[in-house]
Formats: structure tokens, sequence, C-alpha cells
């Protein structure tokens, strides 16, 4: 016999003793919560009398049917189709250039600024991130085609770096947000409601970026010298290539907050679109149509996975009790509500140093939504704050996995070059959740007029 409290520390401890052995997230809380749901409920069956070769018989039944009920659901659940579909939509939107267009815009209208090309970085990728709802496409697709023009300039190392590093994590907040579609599975929220709480805050932190840089170069004006200046001609036309970007990015939002689309249909009618601009443009050869395919299988079935892992592990955590003790010992700290998000923020942040963002995000749910939820917090509003604290993670060191993807694309600068630039943008990032903390309509304006949920 073992206490419910303590099976659950093991299986918490287990759990990022796989992270750490780099197994798979979705394979670790598979694992874990299949192994610990057949302990726990063996001990409850033997608490009350039964044979212990019974208890443990009736455990591993029970646990082969949750982990075959639970994958059904996932697989069935027709919401969840908005993740291949947008998967998709940001796979035609790289292979078509879209991507290069977006830069171009952004180049012609700020390059000849100080510190332009960066704050045009940043708004190619908060472009592109609406396209994909990927961090980690914004920040790879981004880099290839600003790097270069950056180093041509000249601009310091850390300050180009950084700016794709922090740029690709809006994939992570703009909608359509991966981060946001498996929050809103997990927690039974609205993804529409999700989606467009995610548009203010994505705009404000865009900005908030872009006068990061330019705090940086007002005290360093080397680190960012002012690019080629382009007539009015050369602009309007750059804003006319773009102008296939606006329509689908239009109908996708557009759509879902008028009421006229759902999430599901919206991302159907933005893959939809998207293919049309790639097969008008002809760039979908067989060698591009064959490389789309095959990621979009690839990365849904990696989400699907986390989110059928989720599904398994949080029934497990439900089970030891622990998510309930944590809401009892924090809710009696005489410290407040603002205290006790600070609290979850500063945990967030710290694991945000060891663990990938989507790892966190469903390791961190079972503890963190019983909490919300007792404290009567609006659990759209803190999705935001979550997905946020989430995209710190993604540029704090040490394991920060833009940092490396920035790295692998201009592996000659060193990694503590890269890190040293991150720094300007993550308090941005802190000063947007101060924002949303103070001023809860950014993100609850929106969601609040949605027609269709």
């Amino acid at each position: 016999m073992i206490s419910m409290t303590l099976l659950g520390l093991l299986g918490l401890l287990s759990l990022f003793t796989l992270l750490a052995l780099r197994m798979p997230v979705a394979l670790s809380m598979l694992g874990v919560g299949f192994v610990g749901t057949i302990i726990a409920n063996a001990n409850k069956f033997m608490a009350v009398g039964m044979a212990e070769d019974q208890a443990w018989a009736r455990g591993l039944k029970i646990a082969y049917s949750n982990l075959a009920g639970e994958t059904f659901e996932a697989a069935s659940n027709y919401n969840l189709l908005v993740i291949p579909m947008f998967v998709l939509m940001g796979n035609l939107a790289g292979v078509s250039g879209m991507s290069n267009d977006l830069f171009a815009a952004a180049y012609r209208w700020m390059g000849h600024l100080r510190g332009g090309l960066a704050s045009a970085t940043i708004a190619a990728c908060a472009g592109f991130a609406a396209l994909s709802g990927s961090s980690l496409a914004s920040a790879v697709t981004m880099g290839r085609v600003a790097l270069p023009e950056m180093k041509r300039y000249k601009y310091a190392d850390s300050l180009a770096t950084g700016s794709v590093a922090a740029g690709g994590t809006l994939g992570f907040l703009i909608p359509p947000s991966g981060g946001m579609i498996i929050y809103a599975v997990l927690t039974e929220q609205s993804i529409g409601r999700l989606f467009m709480a995610g548009v203010f805050p994505g705009i404000i932190l865009t900005f908030l970026f872009i006068g990061a840089i330019y705090w940086v170069v007002m005290r360093n004006p080397e680190a960012g010298p002012s690019g080629e200046r382009f007539d009015r001609r050369e602009k309007i036309a750059s804003l006319w290539r773009a102008v296939p970007i606006l329509g689908v990015v239009l109908a996708t939002i557009g759509g879902m907050y008028t009421g006229f689309f759902t999430p599901v249909e919206a991302s159907a009618v933005g893959a939809f679109f998207t293919f049309v601009v790639a097969v008008m443009r002809k760039s979908l050869n067989w060698h591009a149509s064959k490389s789309v395919i095959l990621e979009t299988m690839n990365a849904t079935a990696t989400v699907f996975m986390i989110i059928i892992g989720a599904f398994v592990f949080i029934p497990f955590m439900s089970l030891t009790e622990l998510p309930a003790q944590m809401v009892t010992i924090l809710t009696s700290l005489p410290i407040g509500d603002v205290g006790i998000l600070l609290i979850i923020v500063f945990v967030y942040m710290f694991l945000g140093m060891f663990l990938e963002a989507m790892a966190m995000l469903v390791l961190t749910i079972p503890v963190v939504i019983p909490i919300a939820i007792a404290l009567d917090w609006n659990l759209i509003w803190f999705g935001i704050i979550v997905v946020i604290v989430l995209e710190m993670g993604m540029i704090s060191p040490p394991v920060g996995i833009n940092v490396f993807i920035v790295k692998s694309i201009a592996p000659d600068v060193p990694m503590g070059e890269i890190f040293r630039g991150i720094w300007p943008f993550w308090f941005a990032m802190v000063a947007m959740i101060g924002l949303l903390i103070l001023f809860p309509q950014i993100a609850l304006f929106l969601p609040e007029k949605v027609v269709g949920g």
C-alpha cells in the first residue's frame, strides 16, 4: 500500500526523469499515466479489502480501458480537425513564398530606420504566425530570410538572432496557435474564443518587441544600422504582393469573429485559400507537395500523441488527489489572488528553463486549472497568460528551443551571444503579463464579442 499523495509525487518525479532522459513527451506521459493508473486503482481496491491479486488485475483492466477510451476520444474529437488544417495552411504558406513576401513588405516600409531590419523581422514573424500557428516554423522561416539581410547590414549578432528567436515565439500566441488548441482541449474551453483572446495581446506584444529593439539601438546605434530606403512605388508594390496573406488571415480570423465560420470551418477555409495561392504561384511541384503532406502528417501525429498522453496522465493525477491538495495549500496562503498568480507565473518561468513549452503545458494543466477554477479566474484570460509565460520559456536559457533553432541557422554566432540578445524581448513579455493582470479586457474584449464560440 502507498499513499495517494506519495504516488502522485512519484509519478511527477518519474515523468521529469523520463523527460530529462530525452524520452518523448507523449510516451512519457502515456507510460507514467498508464502504470500510475494501475497502481492507484489497485491501492483503492486493496484499501476496501479486495485480495491483492484481484486488486492488481482490476487496476490493470481499468488502465487498459482508460487507454483505449481516451485514445478513441482524442482521435474522434471533431474540434481537433483544426490541428491538421492549420498545420497544412502554415506549410503551404511556407512553400508558396508568402513568408518572403511578408518580410519584403516589412523590410521596404521599416528597413531604412535604425533597427528597422530587426523590427521588420518581428512584424513578418507576427504575420507568418497568423498563417502557421507555430513558433518553430516562424523562427525557422523568418530566420532564413532575415538573418542574411541583417548580416549584410552589419547588425550586432545579439540583436539579429535575438529578434528572430523572440519573433518566432509569436507563433505560440497569435492565432491559430497550436498551444492554444492544446490548452482549449485540456481545459474544455472554446478554441474560437481563445483564438480571439490572443489577437490583441499578440498585436501589443509585437509592438513591445519593436519597442525593445528601439531601446537597444538607442543605447547602441551600431547594433542596428539603417538599411536601404525604398520609394513609395516599391513600398506599395510590396504591399500588393502581400495581399493574399492578408486575405487568408482576414478570411479565417474575421470569419471566426463574425460567427460566419466555426474554428474548424475557418481552418479548412484558410488551408483551401492558401492552397489556391500556392497553385496560382506554381510553387506546388511534386517534391514540394510531398514535403507539405509529410510535414503536415508528422506534426499532426505528434500533437495527437501528446493529447492522448495528456488524456491518460491527467486522470491518473486526479486519482492521486495531488491537484486538489495543491489547491487547498495555495488558496489558504494570505497573499491574495495576484500573489497566487505570480507564484504560478514564477513556477512556469522556472520550469521553462528546462522543459519544452508543450511538455510544460500538458504537465501543469492538471495542477494549475483546479487552482484557477477555485479562485474563479476566467480560464480564457488565464490561458493567454499561460501561453505568454510558455513563450518566455522558448527563449530562456539553458534549454530555450527557439535559441537552438536560430543557432542551427546561424552556426557562426556563439550561443552566449544569442542568449544575450533575447533579454530585451524577455522583459517585453514580462511587461505584457503585467498589462494583462492590470487590464484583463485586453484578452477578454474580443471573446466577449464573438458570436459563435
